[in-house]
């Protein structure tokens, strides 16, 4: 369906339906407004449209004036839009919502299952739980199958975050950390470990902790934490700040623990 395929066919479609509703003192300041767009580019476009003789212009109350052929291409153009969006429109209630999740048994197409969050990653059982959902494919236990007809809540404990504050460089860096300190909270166990500069990656690397993630370390904490887990974040100095204004916003409970000796 030939839908405004040429650069500009929409804009020109726009100026002559506006031209077409016949208001008086109709002037270009006002359809540049309207379409947001340069009082130029208005004038350009009559001009094209008059030379093509879907517009004529003169100077009495009604400046600009759709001409017959131009009322045929407005129709003809305006048909063409809407059965376009009755397309899309078809299109996108016939949509299913697919969300992915891991099967914990085999699961059949068609089946209804129930929803459990476990370490942060969504599980399919059989036994029932307040979230439930329909198979969409077969699927055998351990792998992705693919969910609709989501309904119900999904049981989620809130997460926990703490932030190990760390010296700054010219604080002494790692050499000034309690690093005993930090050994005994990571004891505490935690799902995630996430990193932020370059004193976070020594003391982590001393004490032998793996981090998870050390990029984009607030949005993947406040991630992490809105999945239930339990999230150790190592912070430089003022980058604490950084995090802690991602969990204020995102409202992620949290604690700080300065480490510096």
């Amino acid at each position: 369906m030939k839908v405004f395929k040429k650069k500009g066919e929409l804009t020109r479609f726009q100026i002559l339906a506006e031209i077409a509703k016949q208001e008086p003192h109709l002037r270009q300041k006002d359809i540049a407004e309207k379409l947001g767009i340069t009082v130029q580019a208005v004038s350009e476009n009559i001009k094209s449209l008059a030379d093509e003789g879907f517009v004529e212009t003169g100077k009495g109350q009604s400046r600009y004036k759709i001409t017959k052929r131009g009322i045929e291409k407005v129709k003809n153009e305006a048909g063409n839009l809407r059965k376009y969006a009755d397309q899309v429109l078809e299109t996108m209630n016939t949509y299913k919502s697919i969300w992915p999740a891991i099967a914990r048994e085999r699961l059949k197409t068609g089946e209804r299952v129930w929803l459990e969050m476990d370490q942060g990653t969504l599980y399919a059982v059989k036994h029932e739980t307040p979230a439930y959902a329909e198979v969409l494919n077969d699927a055998e236990k351990g792998e992705d199958v693919a969910l609709i007809k989501l309904g119900g809540t999904i049981k989620l404990e809130p997460g926990q975050v703490v932030v190990i504050k760390l010296p700054s460089i010219s604080q002494g860096g790692s050499r000034a950390a309690d690093l005993e300190k930090i050994r005994e909270i990571y004891g505490n166990g935690f799902d995630r470990i996430g990193i932020m500069g370059t004193v976070s990656r020594a003391v982590t690397e001393k004490l032998g902790i793996q981090a998870d993630f050390e990029f984009a370390t607030p949005e993947s904490t406040v991630a992490a934490a809105k999945r239930g887990l339990k999230v150790l974040v190592f912070a430089v100095g003022k980058m604490t700040n950084s995090i802690t204004r991602k969990l204020d916003y995102e409202e992620v409970n949290y604690v700080i623990e300065d480490t510096k000796k």
